[in-house]
């Protein structure tokens, strides 16, 4: 029968609909065509430097000039951000009633490879571990500011997950603000060790590496499907040292942590065909780092299943995998 299983971390609960299961294998997305490995037109491809903002952080071969070819990886400003640098943070009334404040923040892309047709499940192992890498030294530069108080690094892969430029990418936002739906996470997780005196998702990972719900386990990270999964092969990754905040990655961490990546998003592209997805890094709010009840981790959701009018009624998402069958198949699958 149905189960309603809850999150101990948020207090969310979703429903795993065994009535509505149905197997892995039906989840598979359908197969596209081939793309090159550049496009004229790509403004994410070498040879089109001019066609971005200027660069703000690459790594790219020794003796070779910013904006121009032999990059690796490159970081540029969005040129069509959501939030910009200038700007005045102060909170001000509109109508006497409604609050408002200039749109001030950052907003980076990550180009993650020369190669038009590559994905971090395809790409070599030294280029995702470099990606993981500049993502810390863009979060440490960033924080600097002292008028951003979220950094939200994500991903958007395939057309269904938002993305707009199929050349693989990822996104970093400064906000002047901390969101509700991050405020709820840390609000909830010190709930928790104020009744417990433990990190919840400390425990979250000491019961989850028990079970049967691991995708792969190394020495300082785990890949699961979490109990209370909200969609069909929802993963999380985490590490085992507690930290609150991504900065506080080591870059030999950064290594492995590439190698957990690489390998479960490779699980997903083998498996379900390279389906879309969203992966987010949620990180402690940039002044509160060094927070003993909260811990930094990655979450990704493939976009396998769509969120219909039960869900933004009631807030309780519709799960039609059961997480223990996702975790099977993904363990099983095997990448190169």
């Amino acid at each position: 029968m149905p189960q309603l299983r809850q999150n101990p971390a948020t207090k969310e609960w979703v429903i795993i609909a065994t009535e509505r299961s149905k197997r892995p294998e039906e989840f598979k997305a359908p197969e596209e065509k081939e793309t090159p490995s550049a496009l004229k037109t790509c403004p994410f491809c070498p040879g089109n430097e001019s066609l971005t903002p200027g660069e703000l952080f690459a790594f790219r071969d020794y003796g070779t000039k910013p904006d121009s070819k032999g990059w690796r990886i490159r970081v540029v400003a969005n040129k069509f951000p959501a939030l910009i640098p200038t700007g005045n943070i102060k909170r001000m009334q509109f109508e006497e009633f409604f609050r408002y404040m200039d749109g001030v923040g950052s907003h980076e892309i990550v180009i993650e490879s020369p190669d038009h047709n590559r994905s971090i499940a395809t790409l070599d192992q030294k280029q995702v571990e470099e990606i993981f890498l500049a993502y810390k030294e863009r979060y440490s530069s960033l924080k600097k500011d002292p008028r951003y108080e979220m950094i939200l690094i994500f991903k958007n892969h395939g057309r269904e997950a938002g993305t707009s430029i199929s050349h693989s990418h990822s996104q970093i936002v400064a906000t002047p603000i901390t969101p509700n739906h991050i405020r709820h996470y840390v609000e909830e997780a010190m709930r928790y060790f104020d009744d417990n005196g433990e990190c919840v998702y400390c425990n979250i990972l000491k019961t989850e590496l028990a079970n049967e719900r691991v995708i792969l386990e190394t020495d300082n990270f785990a890949a699961y499907v979490p109990f209370a999964a909200r969609s069909p092969f929802e993963i999380w990754v985490q590490p085992k040292k507690h930290y609150s905040s991504y900065e506080r990655i080591s870059a030999m961490d950064t290594k492995e942590l590439g190698f957990v990546m690489r390998q479960t998003l490779g699980k997903l592209y083998k498996g379900l065909k390279d389906p879309a997805y969203n992966f987010m890094i949620l990180s402690a709010p940039c002044h509160e780092e060094e927070l003993e009840y909260f811990h930094w981790h990655i979450q990704i959701v493939p976009r396998v299943a769509s969120v219909a009018g039960f869900e933004m009624g009631s807030g309780i998402y519709i799960n039609t995998v059961i997480p223990e069958e996702a975790a099977k198949f993904l363990r099983e699958t095997k990448v190169e």
